[in-house]
């Protein structure tokens, strides 16, 4: 929504400008935009506080723009619940989705000493790419399992989210299997 109003604002400035140096027929010919386009985005820019002058956002900003907007989600384990970021793709549209019906539990196995896997039930869309997860990343593994990282390993997997807070993540994983709770926030 930010963006988009940035954007608006933006637009607004840089057609203003041009329907200032010229006729509206000139503006719509050399942006595609109409007349009554540019009306709309001058009333989006008015409507959203805009007063033609330039802001500048600091990066920092925009990112926790950008933490307030993603979705989470919560991963139990045990008597431990830990927030998670999720990513957006088809994957987690789908896991959501699940999510919306209940929470989804799942009996996880310890592998090679780095990560916990299990069968999801059901397969997600997939939009696997080469990566090298971290602890605290949550991955699809063959569009059916569900991969939660105390570790690294390189691997093409789909990207689902990350844990945001680790403070005891690898305590609570342990050395042998779990059932984790994935869950709407």
């Amino acid at each position: 929504m930010v963006k988009r109003i940035l954007f608006a604002v933006l637009m607004g400035i840089v057609l203003f400008s041009l329907a200032a140096c010229g006729n509206s027929q000139e503006v719509e010919e050399s942006t595609g935009v109409s007349s009554t386009e540019m009306e709309n985005i001058e009333e989006a820019v008015e409507e959203s506080g805009g007063n033609g002058k330039e802001e500048t956002v600091s990066e920092s900003e925009t990112e926790n723009l950008e933490q307030e907007e993603a979705m989470k989600m919560n991963v139990q384990i045990g008597s431990s619940t830990f927030t998670a970021t999720l990513e957006s793709n088809e994957a987690v549209d789908a896991l959501v989705e699940m999510m919306e019906n209940g929470p989804v539990t799942i009996s996880m196995s310890d592998y090679s000493g780095f990560e916990k896997v299990g069968a999801l039930g059901t397969s997600l869309p997939t939009s696997d790419y080469q990566m090298t997860t971290q602890a605290g990343d949550i991955v699809l593994y063959n569009g059916d399992q569900i991969v939660i990282f105390y570790g690294s390993n390189s691997w093409s997997y789909t990207r689902l989210g990350k844990i945001d807070d680790l403070t005891g993540w690898e305590e609570v994983l342990g050395t042998g299997n779990v059932e984790v709770t994935f869950s709407l926030d």
